[in-house]
């Protein structure tokens, strides 16, 4: 097997190379191209994969290429992480939410429109090298936005496509933490897009814990402790007791928009400029000859369980095994509620199929509106992206549920057009 690895210079390769060269005695892995149009990166980071695979004492060819398909040339698998504009562009993406008074992330919200606004021409233009070099591989989109890229691929893209998150990887292991039991014992019952996502059901060997989750979580949100294994679980206790599911942390954004908003104007740094000190640190303990383990600094980026998320999917498709895992498919009617064909997250049979939805009942609607809006706004950002038309733009911007204004819309639209020229 060769897996080739696009924004291979990227400081979570190692995370993500550690597992494969694990994994690859049982694979059948050979090699792992990497590559990158940034050549420096790609010295720094390709030279600590092959010392940290050494250290390993795994046998695992890491291959280096500034030629995309080259990398792409015979690949099984095509795991796709690149930010296009680099960190440089999510910070003015953070920015512009600032100075407008809107959410800025990097997935949600104005943020999440400019990244995918930059990324889903490239995306498009990677399937096609995949199309050509290596027919009949697996395209995995770790990029974000996942949600509206996967989009993008699996509406206007020919190759299998899979968009892959390590939220709900995550939430199964923080969950079984929680419980006292082995993350193999928990099956989540999750439904949603990525980073909108709800958990309807926690089964532990085939039982039922969802009542008990709700009961214990909010009880430690409500003496004012967030609870120790779900760091990031940070709601009123009544919303998780009334709504009856667990939602996304990434939720917080849409139900709690004012106090998170105020919470990012009071920060001196904005998220885009630690991740920048966290990488420039990372790649000096790269660029350090002496070091081949995984560095601490790496938990301080994110990504937890990246690569455990990547090797249950390939081993999952390679070896047949039908094992469920949550990741981004199209929508074949398992969510009647939805468009056909568009991008949603799911639990999957993994076969040599690829990835299968499994069954869903329907929406509730204390979410159906909230998932149907924010996917009518994800059909729109595609559409922008594709035709570089002002209107679609402000069509897409308006749409957003945490857009607040019309007159908002058009402020961030004439922003974006500015920010884009001369595509646009």
């Amino acid at each position: 097997m060769k897996i080739a690895v696009i924004g291979g210079g990227s400081t979570y390769s190692p995370e993500l190379i550690h597992g494969l060269a694990e994994a690859a005695l049982g694979l059948g892995l050979l090699e792992v191209a990497l590559h990158d149009l940034d050549p420096a990166r790609l010295e720094i980071v390709g030279d600590f994969l092959e010392r940290m695979v050494a250290a390993q004492g795994k046998k695992l060819s890491i291959t280096r290429h500034l030629e995309r398909k080259t990398a792409i040339g015979g690949a099984h698998f095509v795991l796709v992480q690149i930010r296009v504009g680099g960190q440089l562009a999510r910070l003015e993406d953070e920015r512009l939410g600032r100075t407008h008074g809107v959410i800025g992330q990097e997935t949600t919200g104005i943020g999440g429109l400019a990244k995918a606004l930059r990324t889903i021409p490239v995306l498009l233009q990677i399937a096609a090298d995949i199309e050509r070099y290596a027919p009949g591989a697996t395209l995995v989109d770790f990029t974000n936005p996942v949600s509206i890229v996967t989009e993008a691929l699996l509406r206007h893209g020919r190759v299998p496509t899979i968009g892959l998150c390590n939220i709900p990887i995550s939430q199964r292991e923080e969950l079984a933490a929680h419980l006292g039991v082995a993350s193999e014992e928990v099956e989540l019952d999750s439904v949603g897009l990525n980073h909108l996502s709800f958990i309807r059901g926690v089964k532990v060997r085939g039982q039922e814990q969802l009542p008990r989750l709700l009961e214990e979580l909010a009880g430690a949100l409500a003496s004012g402790k967030r609870p120790a294994n779900l760091p990031d679980l940070d709601f009123p206790p009544e919303l998780l007791t009334e709504l009856g599911m667990i939602p996304s942390d990434y939720l917080r954004y849409f139900y709690l928009a004012p106090d998170t908003i105020a919470e990012q104007q009071q920060k001196p740094k904005l998220r885009a400029e630690e991740v920048m000190a966290v990488e420039a640190e990372l790649l000096a303990y790269y660029g350090d000859l002496r070091r081949s383990e995984r560095p601490e600094a790496l938990k301080k980026r994110g990504g937890a369980f990246y690569s455990r998320a990547a090797v249950e999917l390939i081993t999952g498709i390679h070896h047949n095994t039908g094992e469920k895992q949550v990741v981004n498919v199209a929508n074949r009617g398992i969510v009647p509620e939805l468009p056909e064909g568009c991008s949603i997250e799911v639990p999957c049979r993994i076969d040599a199929q690829g990835a299968t939805p499994l069954p869903q009942r329907p929406l509730e609607p204390v979410i159906r509106g909230l998932i149907q809006h924010v996917k009518a706004y994800e059909e729109l950002a595609v559409q922008a992206a594709l035709s570089h038309r002002r209107r679609d733009l402000y069509q897409a911007v308006l749409a957003h549920p945490l857009t607040p204004s019309a007159k908002v819309a058009a402020r961030l639209t004439d922003a974006l057009v500015v920010r884009l020229t001369p595509e646009w």
